[in-house]
This record gives structure tokens, C-alpha cells and sequence, in this order.
């Protein structure tokens, strides 16, 4: 495949509080905006010309991007949907087939060669790669029915239709399409609305590509169904960035058999070592460190004086992880400082600094400051998951329900605890000794007010 369309434009409403000041698909995911992983990704595989739809926030689209060869891009005005959002790309197209993905899916390279090869190695105009699904998972998303189609070359599997976040369902479609020239007709036949969906279904008014293969199945094409081989993390709510990072982060550190010391890195003969180490340029890892699992650091770290670090552990540069801090199965941003007895688990963007005792869980944005004594509760004392709202609608995430989500340029107070399950926009404080139960929104800062209570007291009260 010579040329691919990614769909970059969206406005990423589900993913607050990370996708309001911030385009959904520049979120880091292992310290890399998704949209740039995938373009690299696509670049590997072999596509060397990439068109990329913008609109909102365009320009961090484009900033993440820009010195990459052969990208394109064009700005989809009116987010009308991906089917639009493919059209919009079209005067670039040449008479070849391409590839449409969206800008927010983070999976392995894998799932995306073994794509293109199933769709090369078949006579069709379109597929679509879909993901096996838990039933009760079906309504979160579009599905796909599968079916076998047999013929001289053996069998293969295609779309018997699509579904509208039916109540049940097998496989979901993961946002990677590929199509010959002749099917993009099919998206200009788009009607604007997906058709089929359960009774009461509700489907907003936008051109989806998947009601496109739909027309295509209804005119007896094939529509090619390659399922993924690996794990694939559509990034549309904002437990979606803590899985990413963690399935990421863990594909990564399965890549690693053995230690990697770059020039001028140093590992103290004093430090407990007990798995494998990347380690960048000059970073050190200083005495009584213990490293339990897989450490990734890039270039110019400080991890030293009794820091402990288990499970896999991906850093960035510039970071400083020290004084007995604690830190598990995390993705560490650049810059970012996790001090003085300090816990952590989850991921830090670019610049979060946890400097003295704190137990945090959860995804923390980028410039954020951490108040000592500062806690993320993440059990209830009935032991259920949270459930959160989003875009008024509760729902009981799968994967890090009890988690904190913070956004960017955000503060704590001393002593603030934040029970689970909670979210916080950007550019918000959560003041000292805050018991925050409920969601806080962007640009507020909350405080607790105290009731003083003033007796006399004296050693009269006691007798003298």
C-alpha cells in the first residue's frame, strides 16, 4: 500500500479531561503522540505518501508530524464524519488502493502488516481489520458480523454486515480500512447516518464509514474481515490512555531479552537489578535502587537513593526518580520528578512532579504539581468498580475504573484526598485537605472550608 489516509480531525469530547485543550490523537501514549505512532507505523509497512485530516486543534496535528517525510495535510471543515473526513483526502488519491486509519489506535506493528498483506493477497475492493469482542463490550462500540466465503483460493472471512452498538455482538471495528479506488464511490453514497442499529438505537447524524461496507454488502460485494493478531486500543475515553500505556508499555518490554547500555550511562554496583535495563545517554541508576521487572529510560536520567521499580517501567529524559519513591507498571513522560517516599502507578505526561510522600494512581497531565501527602484512593469500601459519566451516559469502565484522571497544568494541595474513579480538567486545583468526591471541571479551583471551633483553655481546666 503506497498511500493512507489517517483521520486526525475529531473533537474528542469522551476523552475529557484530556481531549478539550488538547487533540485526541496527540495524547502520549509511551511518551509518543498516538497520531505519530501511527504514522511511523505506517511508514514501516511500507506507505509512502500520508494524507492526514485535521480540524480541531489542527496545528498539534501538524507539530507532531511535521518532520516526517511525505505527509500531507488537509483540514476537514465541517467534522461531518469519517466517510467526509475520507472524502475530503480524495483529490490526493491516485488510481491505487489506500489505506484509512484513525489517528487514535494504538497496537502493534504486527496487526498492521498482517492487514495489509491479507487485503494484497485477496481480490477485493475493501476490508476492514476487526477485533474479537466480549459480548457485554458490543454496546460500546460498531460491530461486525462475519461470515466464510469460499472460493478457488480457499476460504476467506468477510463482513456480513455492520451493527450500531448492538446489545450483542462478536468483533468490532477497529478504525483500519483499506479500499481499491472503485469503492470510494460507496463513501460519496454515504447517507449521513448509520442505518442499522438496534430499536431505539439513537445513531447521530454523521457519514460513518462503516455504513459504507454496509452499501457495499447490500450490493453483494466482499468486504475482506482480517482480524487482529494482538491487542488494539481505541482511544476514545479516558481509561483508554491508562490501558494503552499499559499494554504498550508491556508490548515493549516483551521486545527487550537484554540490557542495553547506551554511552555514558552508569549503573551503580550498589543497585538490585533484577530483570532487564535500557538506559539512554547519561542516565544513571544510582545506589540502593531496586529495578523488579523491565526498565526503559531514555537519555539523561537520575534514578537513585533507594528508588524501587517493579513491573515494566518505561521513562522518558530528564527525569529525576529517587529517595525511596516507589513506582509500578508505569509510563514516565520527560522532565517529570517522583521524589521522597512518593508512590505511583499509571502514567505521568511531560512535567508532572510528585516531590514528597503521595500515593497516586491513575493518568496525570502534562505541568502538573502533586501536593505532598496528596492521595488517590483506589479501592471502595464495597469493593465495586465507579462508574463515570461521559457525554451524560454512566458507564462501568472495563479497565481502570477506580483510577484518577487529571488533566493538563493542574495542582494539588497538601493533604487532598481524591476518592476513585474521579476526573479533573485542566487548568484546575484541588486545594489542601479536599475530600474531593465529585468530578472537578476545567479553570476551577476547589477548597475546602473549614468550621472553626474556639474554647478557652488554660491551666484553670485543670485543677490550679
Amino acid at each position: 500500500m503506497d498511500t493512507a489516509i489517517v483521520l486526525a480531525a475529531g473533537l474528542g469530547r469522551k476523552v475529557w479531561p484530556y481531549g478539550e485543550f488538547r487533540q485526541k490523537c496527540t495524547i502520549p501514549v509511551a511518551n509518543k503522540p498516538i497520531v505519530r505512532r501511527v504514522v511511523e507505523t505506517l511508514v514501516d509497512a511500507g506507505c509512502q505518501r500520508i494524507i492526514v485530516v485535521v480540524g480541531h486543534h489542527a496545528q498539534q496535528v501538524r507539530g507532531a508530524l511535521a518532520d516526517i517525510r511525505n505527509v500531507v495535510f488537509v483540514t476537514q471543515h465541517s467534522l461531518d464524519g469519517t466517510a467526509d473526513a475520507v472524502l475530503t483526502a480524495s483529490d490526493y488519491l491516485e488510481d491505487q488502493p489506500y489505506l484509512v486509519v484513525y489517528g487514535d489506535i494504538v497496537t502493534t506493528p504486527d496487526n498492521f502488516r498482517n492487514f495489509i498483506k491479507e487485503f494484497r493477497s485477496s481480490d477485493v475492493e475493501a476490508a476492514a481489520l476487526v477485533q474479537p469482542l466480549d459480548t457485554e463490550d458490543a454496546s460500546d462500540w460498531l460491530c461486525a458480523g462475519i461470515g466464510e466465503e469460499r472460493s478457488e483460493n480457499g476460504s476467506l472471512s468477510k463482513l456480513r454486515g455492520i451493527e450500531g452498538h448492538p446489545r450483542g455482538g462478536s468483533h468490532r471495528l477497529c478504525g483500519v480500512y483499506a479500499f481499491k479506488n472503485s469503492a470510494t464511490p460507496y463513501l460519496l453514497r454515504n447517507p449521513g447516518i448509520v442505518t442499522k442499529v438496534p430499536v431505539g438505537g439513537m445513531p447521530p447524524p454523521e457519514s460513518e464509514i462503516a455504513q459504507s461496507l454496509q452499501l457495499m454488502v447490500d450490493d453483494g460485494k466482499t468486504v475482506l474481515a482480517v482480524e487482529t493478531t494482538d491487542f488494539l486500543v481505541d482511544v476514545d475515553k479516558p481509561w483508554h490512555v491508562l490501558e494503552a500505556n499499559n499494554r504498550l508499555v508491556g508490548y515493549l518490554a516483551k521486545q527487550v531479552t537484554e540490557d542495553q547500555i547506551a554511552d555514558g550511562a552508569k549503573i551503580s554496583d550498589a543497585a538490585e537489578i533484577n530483570g532487564h535495563v535500557v538506559l539512554g545517554k547519561n542516565s544513571v541508576i544510582g545506589p540502593r535502587v531496586v529495578v523488579n521487572g523491565t526498565l526503559i529510560a531514555g537519555a539523561n536520567n537520575n534514578i537513585t537513593n533507594g528508588a524501587i521499580l517493579h513491573g515494566n517501567i518505561f521513562v522518558g529524559d530528564q527525569c529525576r526518580i529517587s529517595d525511596y519513591c516507589d513506582v509500578s507498571s508505569s509510563a514516565i513522560g520527560n522532565r517529570c520528578i517522583i521524589g521522597h517516599g512518593a508512590e505511583m502507578a499509571g502514567v505521568l505526561f511531560d512535567t508532572v512532579y510528585l516531590y514528597h510522600y503521595c500515593e497516586m494512581s491513575g493518568v496525570f497531565g502534562s505541568a502538573t504539581d502533586i501536593g505532598a501527602a496528596t492521595v488517590c484512593g483506589t479501592l471502595r469500601f464495597d469493593d465495586k468498580d465507579t462508574p463515570i459519566q461521559v457525554e451524560g451516559r454512566y458507564e462501568v469502565p472495563p479497565y481502570g475504573a477506580n483510577a484518577t484522571y487529571m488533566g493538563d497544568y493542574c495542582r494539588t494541595g497538601v493533604n487532598a484526598i481524591i476518592m476513585p474513579g474521579r476526573r479533573i480538567g485542566s487548568y484546575s486545583v484541588v486545594g489542601p485537605g479536599v475530600i474531593l468526591y465529585d468530578d472537578v471541571p476545567s479553570k476551577t479551583m476547589i477548597m475546602a472550608k473549614q468550621e472553626l471551633v474556639t474554647k478557652p483553655w488554660g491551666p484553670e481546666r485543670y485543677g490550679w
